[in-house]
């Protein structure tokens, strides 16, 4: 008896950690699925898209203001040719129209000028005068853009002053059409305003001063290098 009860008891121990081994092993189950599940529908962590700021837009008409030297070149035939300098400075108005990266435009400006040289020869003992006063250009320009930075090459038409002068003769002066070409870089600080810095050499043909600056054949001609900077104020929608 004493050992059917031993026996019983054995049993009786061994179903019952039976069962919490079963039971064990079923709630770590439950556990494990929840977690698969809460896994299966936690949202995935996506990074923020790179937000690229759109290319500027050269497009438009823009307003502006330059200035910078000039150095010449004047040529007399009584007194043979030296180099006038000076300053220049004043106002730009243009347009561009942009196609892809390439951008074409027409710009004019009109400046004060103040390039001045003088020279003393056989032919002109008391000293030659040239000058020139105002100095203004229309011209196309051509650029590529690499979105705010534009190299560009420019050329047209430029007008301006020579005036020719010795002691004690009248001297001439007059208005001159030539040519210009040159180029330059053009820097997009802001939306609306742009920096820019050119180069242009500026031929203005020649004039006949004659007896009023003392001699029959009295041809004086007038070419310069200028440099400048300047900023433009755009108007439009970049």
């Amino acid at each position: 008896m004493r050992s059917y009860q031993n026996a019983y008891g054995r049993g009786t121990k061994f179903l019952k950690s039976l069962w919490i081994c079963v039971g064990t092993l079923v709630l770590a189950t439950a556990a494990n699925g929840a977690l698969a599940a809460d896994l299966s529908v936690a949202p995935i962590y996506k990074a923020p898209p790179v937000v690229t700021p759109p290319a500027y837009n050269w497009s438009g008409f823009y307003l502006g203001a330059n200035g910078g030297g000039a150095w010449g070149t004047s040529g007399w035939d009584s007194a043979g040719s030296f180099h006038p300098s000076g300053g220049v400075a004043g106002g730009t108005a243009g347009v561009n129209w942009q196609f892809g990266s390439a951008v074409l435009g027409v710009e004019g400006d009109v400046d004060w000028s103040t390039l001045k040289g003088s020279t003393t020869s056989a032919g002109c003992p008391a000293g030659c005068t040239t000058e020139n006063d105002w100095l203004a250009t229309v011209r196309g320009r051509a650029g590529y853009a690499f979105d705010r930075v534009m190299p560009y090459v420019t050329g047209g038409l430029a007008v301006g002053d020579i005036k020719a002068s010795t002691p004690g003769l009248p001297g001439a002066s007059q208005n001159n059409a030539g040519w210009t070409v040159g180029g330059g870089l053009e820097l997009a600080l802001t939306n609306n305003w742009s920096a820019k810095a050119e180069y242009l050499h500026i031929d203005l043909g020649n004039m006949n001063c004659g007896f009023n600056c003392g001699a029959a054949s009295g041809n004086v001609s007038l070419k310069s290098d200028v440099v400048r900077g300047g900023v433009n104020f755009h108007f439009g929608g970049n």
